[in-house]
Protein backbone atom coordinates (compact mmCIF):
# COMPACT_ATOMS: atom_id res chain seq x y z
CA UNK A 1 0.00 0.00 0.00
CA UNK A 2 2.84 2.05 1.09
CA UNK A 3 5.90 0.60 -0.75
CA UNK A 4 5.32 4.03 -3.38
CA UNK A 5 4.45 6.51 -0.73
CA UNK A 6 1.17 6.78 -2.52
CA UNK A 7 -0.66 7.14 1.10
CA UNK A 8 1.70 10.34 1.56
CA UNK A 9 1.31 11.65 -1.58
CA UNK A 10 -2.50 12.08 -1.29
CA UNK A 11 -2.11 13.62 2.22
CA UNK A 12 0.20 16.30 0.95
CA UNK A 13 -2.71 16.95 -1.80
CA UNK A 14 -5.36 16.87 0.74
CA UNK A 15 -3.75 19.22 3.30
CA UNK A 16 -2.04 21.46 0.25
CA UNK A 17 -5.15 23.84 0.02
CA UNK A 18 -5.05 24.55 3.84
CA UNK A 19 -1.38 24.79 3.93
CA UNK A 20 -1.39 27.48 1.03
CA UNK A 21 -4.29 29.39 2.36
CA UNK A 22 -2.02 29.70 5.77
CA UNK A 23 0.54 30.92 4.60
CA UNK A 24 -0.99 33.46 2.44
CA UNK A 25 -2.73 34.70 5.56
CA UNK A 26 0.15 34.32 7.64
CA UNK A 27 2.99 36.55 5.60
CA UNK A 28 4.22 39.56 7.29
CA UNK A 29 2.83 43.11 5.83
CA UNK A 30 4.01 46.15 6.19
CA UNK A 31 3.21 47.76 9.60
CA UNK A 32 3.33 51.44 8.46
CA UNK A 33 0.89 53.08 5.97
CA UNK A 34 3.53 55.61 4.56
CA UNK A 35 5.25 53.91 1.70
CA UNK A 36 3.62 50.86 1.77
CA UNK A 37 3.90 50.51 -2.15
CA UNK A 38 7.85 51.05 -1.99
CA UNK A 39 7.88 48.10 1.26
CA UNK A 40 6.19 45.53 -1.40
CA UNK A 41 8.50 46.46 -4.00
CA UNK A 42 11.41 46.06 -2.18
CA UNK A 43 10.85 43.71 1.12
CA UNK A 44 6.94 41.71 0.99
CA UNK A 45 6.70 41.46 -2.30
CA UNK A 46 9.63 39.69 -3.06
CA UNK A 47 9.06 37.44 -0.05
CA UNK A 48 5.71 36.60 -0.92
CA UNK A 49 7.02 35.59 -4.88
CA UNK A 50 9.51 33.47 -3.62
CA UNK A 51 7.36 31.79 -1.12
CA UNK A 52 4.83 31.08 -3.70
CA UNK A 53 7.68 30.58 -6.42
CA UNK A 54 7.62 26.46 -5.75
CA UNK A 55 7.96 23.81 -3.22
CA UNK A 56 6.20 20.02 -2.21
CA UNK A 57 4.88 22.28 0.96
CA UNK A 58 6.35 18.92 3.11
CA UNK A 59 7.62 20.27 6.15
CA UNK A 60 4.33 22.36 6.77
CA UNK A 61 2.86 19.29 5.85
CA UNK A 62 4.62 16.90 8.55
CA UNK A 63 3.28 19.99 11.22
CA UNK A 64 0.06 18.45 10.53
CA UNK A 65 0.67 15.09 10.30
CA UNK A 66 2.24 14.96 13.46
CA UNK A 67 -1.10 16.56 15.49
CA UNK A 68 -2.90 13.60 13.39
CA UNK A 69 -0.74 11.08 14.69
CA UNK A 70 -1.53 11.76 18.10
CA UNK A 71 -5.70 12.22 17.70
CA UNK A 72 -5.97 16.07 17.04
CA UNK A 73 -7.19 17.61 14.26
CA UNK A 74 -4.28 18.80 11.69
CA UNK A 75 -6.03 22.86 11.97
CA UNK A 76 -4.40 23.12 15.41
CA UNK A 77 -0.63 23.05 14.27
CA UNK A 78 -1.23 26.06 11.39
CA UNK A 79 1.21 28.30 13.18
CA UNK A 80 4.30 26.05 13.40
CA UNK A 81 3.55 24.76 9.58
CA UNK A 82 3.64 28.31 8.00
CA UNK A 83 6.83 29.10 11.25
CA UNK A 84 8.85 26.12 9.31
CA UNK A 85 7.99 26.99 6.05
CA UNK A 86 8.74 30.62 6.12
CA UNK A 87 12.24 29.42 7.69
CA UNK A 88 12.66 27.17 5.24
CA UNK A 89 12.42 30.22 2.72
CA UNK A 90 14.30 32.16 4.43
CA UNK A 91 17.38 29.50 4.40
CA UNK A 92 17.11 29.23 0.63
CA UNK A 93 17.30 32.69 0.13
CA UNK A 94 20.72 32.59 1.93
CA UNK A 95 21.94 29.58 1.44
CA UNK A 96 21.30 31.06 -2.46
CA UNK A 97 23.71 33.77 -1.53
CA UNK A 98 26.02 31.79 0.65
CA UNK A 99 26.78 28.98 -2.22
CA UNK A 100 26.89 31.76 -5.11
CA UNK A 101 23.89 29.73 -7.15
CA UNK A 102 22.37 30.69 -10.04
CA UNK A 103 19.27 29.29 -10.15
CA UNK A 104 16.42 27.46 -7.70
CA UNK A 105 13.74 26.05 -8.76
CA UNK A 106 14.61 26.82 -12.29
CA UNK A 107 14.49 30.55 -12.11
CA UNK A 108 16.68 32.95 -10.88
CA UNK A 109 17.92 32.81 -7.52
CA UNK A 110 15.99 35.65 -5.51
CA UNK A 111 19.57 37.39 -4.88
CA UNK A 112 20.18 37.16 -8.55
CA UNK A 113 16.53 38.89 -9.73
CA UNK A 114 16.36 41.63 -6.92
CA UNK A 115 20.13 41.79 -5.95
CA UNK A 116 22.25 40.79 -2.87
CA UNK A 117 21.16 43.20 -0.36
CA UNK A 118 17.51 43.02 -1.07
CA UNK A 119 17.74 39.66 -1.10
CA UNK A 120 19.49 39.57 2.40
CA UNK A 121 16.78 41.64 3.77
CA UNK A 122 14.04 39.60 2.58
CA UNK A 123 15.41 36.37 4.02
CA UNK A 124 15.94 38.36 7.06
CA UNK A 125 12.20 39.30 7.45
CA UNK A 126 11.51 36.16 7.27
CA UNK A 127 13.47 34.37 9.87
CA UNK A 128 12.02 37.67 12.23
CA UNK A 129 9.04 36.05 11.40
CA UNK A 130 9.68 32.56 12.05
CA UNK A 131 8.77 33.11 16.15
CA UNK A 132 6.47 35.71 15.66
CA UNK A 133 3.83 33.18 13.68
CA UNK A 134 3.76 31.17 17.17
CA UNK A 135 4.37 33.82 19.91
CA UNK A 136 1.46 35.69 18.28
CA UNK A 137 -1.34 33.45 18.13
CA UNK A 138 -3.74 33.77 20.29
CA UNK A 139 -5.66 30.33 20.28
CA UNK A 140 -2.48 28.58 21.31
CA UNK A 141 -2.09 28.71 25.31
CA UNK A 142 0.97 30.75 26.65
CA UNK A 143 2.52 27.66 28.10
CA UNK A 144 2.76 25.91 24.12
CA UNK A 145 3.52 28.78 22.75
CA UNK A 146 6.54 29.00 25.10
CA UNK A 147 7.27 25.00 24.57
CA UNK A 148 6.50 26.03 20.41
CA UNK A 149 9.31 28.75 21.14
CA UNK A 150 11.92 26.85 22.36
CA UNK A 151 11.19 23.99 19.23
CA UNK A 152 11.85 26.67 16.37
CA UNK A 153 14.82 28.16 18.58
CA UNK A 154 16.84 24.51 18.81
CA UNK A 155 15.43 24.36 14.83
CA UNK A 156 16.78 27.50 13.77
CA UNK A 157 20.33 26.81 15.94
CA UNK A 158 20.80 23.60 14.64
CA UNK A 159 20.01 24.43 11.08
CA UNK A 160 22.68 26.82 11.71
CA UNK A 161 25.49 24.94 12.86
CA UNK A 162 24.85 22.46 9.87
CA UNK A 163 25.46 25.33 7.87
CA UNK A 164 28.71 26.74 9.56
CA UNK A 165 29.96 23.06 8.99
CA UNK A 166 28.97 23.14 5.08
CA UNK A 167 29.94 26.55 4.49
CA UNK A 168 32.86 26.07 6.49
CA UNK A 169 34.58 23.27 4.92
CA UNK A 170 33.62 24.85 1.50
CA UNK A 171 35.66 27.81 2.71
CA UNK A 172 38.95 25.77 3.35
CA UNK A 173 38.69 23.17 0.75
CA UNK A 174 38.25 20.37 3.30
CA UNK A 175 38.17 17.27 1.62
CA UNK A 176 39.52 14.91 4.33
CA UNK A 177 35.97 14.11 5.80
CA UNK A 178 34.84 11.24 7.04
CA UNK A 179 31.18 9.42 6.69
CA UNK A 180 30.26 10.63 10.05
CA UNK A 181 31.32 13.90 9.60
CA UNK A 182 28.96 14.12 6.24
CA UNK A 183 25.96 12.45 8.42
CA UNK A 184 26.56 15.16 11.59
CA UNK A 185 26.55 17.90 8.79
CA UNK A 186 23.29 16.53 7.29
CA UNK A 187 21.42 15.99 10.41
CA UNK A 188 22.24 19.00 12.10
CA UNK A 189 21.36 21.18 8.76
CA UNK A 190 18.18 19.52 7.53
CA UNK A 191 16.87 16.41 9.57
CA UNK A 192 15.83 18.44 12.39
CA UNK A 193 13.82 21.10 10.74
CA UNK A 194 13.03 18.76 7.61
CA UNK A 195 11.21 16.70 9.41
CA UNK A 196 11.60 15.83 13.48
CA UNK A 197 10.88 19.13 14.27
CA UNK A 198 7.65 19.74 12.43
CA UNK A 199 6.56 16.49 13.42
CA UNK A 200 7.46 17.20 17.34
CA UNK A 201 5.81 20.35 17.02
CA UNK A 202 2.59 19.03 15.45
CA UNK A 203 2.56 16.90 18.46
CA UNK A 204 3.03 19.33 20.70
CA UNK A 205 0.14 21.22 19.54
CA UNK A 206 -2.20 17.99 19.34
CA UNK A 207 -1.30 18.00 23.00
CA UNK A 208 0.41 14.53 22.84
CA UNK A 209 2.59 12.63 25.40
CA UNK A 210 6.17 13.41 25.60
CA UNK A 211 6.45 9.97 24.70
CA UNK A 212 4.64 9.83 21.40
CA UNK A 213 6.63 13.72 21.04
CA UNK A 214 9.89 12.23 21.26
CA UNK A 215 9.13 9.07 19.49
CA UNK A 216 8.02 11.17 15.98
CA UNK A 217 10.95 13.26 16.57
CA UNK A 218 13.07 10.17 16.63
CA UNK A 219 11.64 8.92 13.47
CA UNK A 220 11.76 12.29 12.01
CA UNK A 221 15.73 12.16 12.51
CA UNK A 222 16.09 9.20 10.63
CA UNK A 223 13.66 9.82 8.00
CA UNK A 224 15.11 13.34 7.85
CA UNK A 225 18.32 12.35 6.64
CA UNK A 226 17.17 9.48 4.17
CA UNK A 227 15.50 12.50 2.68
CA UNK A 228 19.03 14.50 2.22
CA UNK A 229 20.83 11.67 0.91
CA UNK A 230 18.21 10.94 -1.19
CA UNK A 231 18.43 15.30 -2.53
CA UNK A 232 21.77 14.18 -2.66
CA UNK A 233 21.47 11.43 -5.26
CA UNK A 234 18.80 13.26 -6.92
CA UNK A 235 21.05 15.66 -8.08
CA UNK A 236 24.26 13.42 -9.59
CA UNK A 237 22.04 10.83 -11.21
CA UNK A 238 17.81 11.66 -10.89
CA UNK A 239 16.01 12.99 -13.66
CA UNK A 240 17.91 15.79 -16.13
CA UNK A 241 14.62 17.03 -17.79
CA UNK A 242 12.84 17.30 -14.20
CA UNK A 243 15.92 19.15 -12.58
CA UNK A 244 16.76 21.47 -15.41
CA UNK A 245 19.36 23.90 -14.60
CA UNK A 246 19.83 22.61 -11.45
CA UNK A 247 20.88 18.99 -12.26
CA UNK A 248 24.45 18.14 -10.88
CA UNK A 249 24.70 21.31 -9.43
CA UNK A 250 26.20 19.95 -6.51
CA UNK A 251 29.09 18.79 -8.64
CA UNK A 252 29.62 22.80 -9.86
CA UNK A 253 29.46 23.79 -6.22
CA UNK A 254 31.93 21.06 -4.73
CA UNK A 255 28.89 20.19 -2.06
CA UNK A 256 30.16 17.40 0.78
CA UNK A 257 28.11 14.74 -0.09
CA UNK A 258 27.93 11.13 1.47
CA UNK A 259 28.26 9.97 -2.62
CA UNK A 260 31.75 12.27 -2.99
CA UNK A 261 32.90 11.44 0.63
CA UNK A 262 32.33 8.13 -0.13
CA UNK A 263 33.75 7.92 -3.27
CA UNK A 264 36.90 9.79 -2.36
CA UNK A 265 37.77 7.47 0.07
CA UNK A 266 37.13 4.22 -1.82
CA UNK A 267 38.79 5.36 -5.26
CA UNK A 268 42.51 5.06 -5.78
CA UNK A 269 44.70 8.22 -5.48
CA UNK A 270 44.65 8.86 -9.13
CA UNK A 271 40.97 8.50 -9.31
CA UNK A 272 40.51 10.40 -6.13
CA UNK A 273 42.75 13.02 -7.07
CA UNK A 274 41.16 13.89 -10.40
CA UNK A 275 37.58 13.86 -8.63
CA UNK A 276 38.71 16.19 -5.76
CA UNK A 277 40.12 18.43 -8.80
CA UNK A 278 36.68 18.16 -10.64
CA UNK A 279 34.93 19.07 -7.16
CA UNK A 280 36.70 21.98 -6.74
CA UNK A 281 36.83 23.43 -10.28
CA UNK A 282 33.09 24.79 -9.94
CA UNK A 283 33.05 23.58 -13.32
CA UNK A 284 29.58 23.67 -15.23
CA UNK A 285 31.11 21.44 -18.43
CA UNK A 286 28.97 18.89 -18.89
CA UNK A 287 31.49 16.46 -20.03
CA UNK A 288 33.42 16.85 -16.74
CA UNK A 289 30.01 16.79 -14.67
CA UNK A 290 29.71 13.32 -16.01
CA UNK A 291 33.29 12.24 -15.06
CA UNK A 292 33.28 13.09 -12.04
CA UNK A 293 29.19 11.10 -11.61
CA UNK A 294 30.98 8.21 -13.31
CA UNK A 295 33.83 8.61 -11.35
CA UNK A 296 31.28 7.97 -8.14
CA UNK A 297 29.71 5.28 -10.02
CA UNK A 298 33.07 3.76 -9.99
CA UNK A 299 34.03 3.31 -6.53
CA UNK A 300 30.28 2.29 -5.39
CA UNK A 301 29.30 5.29 -3.71
CA UNK A 302 25.92 5.85 -5.45
CA UNK A 303 24.93 2.17 -4.47
CA UNK A 304 26.26 3.12 -1.16
CA UNK A 305 23.99 5.59 -0.45
CA UNK A 306 21.32 4.25 -1.67
CA UNK A 307 21.25 1.43 0.63
CA UNK A 308 21.79 3.51 3.74
CA UNK A 309 19.53 5.82 3.22
CA UNK A 310 17.05 2.80 2.79
CA UNK A 311 18.92 1.28 6.33
CA UNK A 312 17.74 4.53 7.30
CA UNK A 313 13.97 4.04 6.61
CA UNK A 314 13.69 0.90 7.70
CA UNK A 315 15.08 2.11 11.45
CA UNK A 316 12.61 5.04 10.95
CA UNK A 317 9.91 2.45 10.66
CA UNK A 318 11.25 -0.15 13.53
CA UNK A 319 11.30 3.42 16.07
CA UNK A 320 7.59 4.08 14.50
CA UNK A 321 6.49 1.17 15.54
CA UNK A 322 6.76 1.72 19.54
CA UNK A 323 5.25 5.12 19.24
CA UNK A 324 1.29 5.13 19.81
CA UNK A 325 -0.33 6.94 16.61
CA UNK A 326 -3.54 6.72 14.86
CA UNK A 327 -3.64 4.19 12.47
CA UNK A 328 -4.34 6.10 9.36
CA UNK A 329 -1.31 8.44 10.69
CA UNK A 330 0.99 5.56 11.10
CA UNK A 331 0.13 4.60 7.85
CA UNK A 332 0.58 7.90 6.63
CA UNK A 333 4.31 8.39 8.03
CA UNK A 334 5.34 5.03 7.18
CA UNK A 335 4.58 5.92 3.78
CA UNK A 336 6.41 9.17 4.23
CA UNK A 337 9.03 6.88 4.84
CA UNK A 338 9.03 4.99 1.38
CA UNK A 339 8.14 8.63 -0.25
CA UNK A 340 11.21 9.93 0.91
CA UNK A 341 13.54 7.50 -0.51
CA UNK A 342 11.24 6.81 -3.83
CA UNK A 343 10.79 10.22 -4.86
CA UNK A 344 12.05 11.18 -8.36
CA UNK A 345 12.05 15.12 -7.34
Amino acid sequence: MHADGFAFASFLERCLPTIEAGIRDRLPRTYTMDESDDLDTYLYGPLERFVFAGGKRIRPALCILGAEAVGASGSVALSPAYAVEIFQAAALIHDDIADKSELRRGEPCLHKAEGTGIAINVGDVAVVDVAASVMQDATLSPSLRLRLFDELYAMERLTLEGQALDLGWARDGRWDLSEDDYLTMARLKTAHYSCAIPLAMGALCGEGTDEQVEGLRSFGLSCGLAFQIQDDLLNLVGDAEAQGKDYRSDVTEGKRTLVMVRALSQLNREDSHELETILSSHTTDAKQLDRAVALAQKSGAIDYAREYAQSLIHTAKDELSSVSCTSTACETLFSMADFFVSRAS
